[in-house]
């Protein structure tokens, strides 16, 4: 079986979990899981799947496939499972990422190789909030932060509306960059024609 990226587990209790995000908002100390064994069959067999598509393997983060996931009784799964609260902050240094059956790394040296491998520090490789400026992404350099992250989010606890409308938000405004570089791409390769207006002919 192919390597699976977004499949870990606690370190000291082995519990199974699911990485939607590897980090949270400015906040590059935490994650937010979701824990295998607090779902339903049907939760359970619908995330797996999300997991195993090739969307899912394809998402930089998880949770970007699982906001266009719907469960089997019509449910959005990212916001189905925040509603009934089973997506939870964890710090990194708990989780470890097991993507096949030989291989464990922990969470928190996950995200440092991919810094490492970016160019960029831990902390510009966190999802950014709102207030947050972002790195343009003609710049290849990395984003300077001006101030320190502060990690002060509770861990092992159920994720907040305001931190699941962040990660959204921001979510959201890098779909809309993609979009529009995509389109501006598009465009430049075949222009878009106007339809000529129809000449209204008067009668006399």
């Amino acid at each position: 079986m192919p390597a699976l990226k977004h499949v870990g587990r606690l370190k000291k209790s082995k519990r199974r979990a699911i990485v939607a995000y590897r980090t949270l908002p400015n906040d590059p100390f935490n994650a937010l899981v979701i824990f295998t064994d607090s779902l339903n069959a049907d939760e359970h067999a619908s995330l797996i799947r999300c997991v195993e598509s090739e969307a899912g393997q394809a998402a930089y983060e998880l949770a970007e496939a699982m906001a266009r996931t719907y469960l089997v009784d019509g449910r959005n799964m990212l916001a189905g499972f925040h509603g009934t609260g089973k997506l939870f902050k964890i710090a990194t240094n708990e989780i470890e990422m097991i993507p096949d059956l030989h291989t464990t790394v922990g969470l928190d040296e996950l995200n440092q190789i991919i810094a490492n491998q970016r160019g960029v520090s831990l902390e510009d490789l966190s999802l950014k909030g709102p207030n947050t400026p972002q790195q343009d992404p003609n710049n290849t350099s990395p984003v300077k932060e001006t101030t320190a992250v502060v990690n002060s989010a509770p861990t092992n606890s159920v994720l907040t509306d305001e931190d699941l409308a962040a990660s959204l938000r921001s979510q959201a405004d890098s779909m809309f960059k993609e979009a529009k570089r995509l389109r501006e791409q598009a465009d430049e390769l075949v222009p878009i024609k106007k339809k000529a207006k129809p000449t209204i002919v008067e009668e006399s």
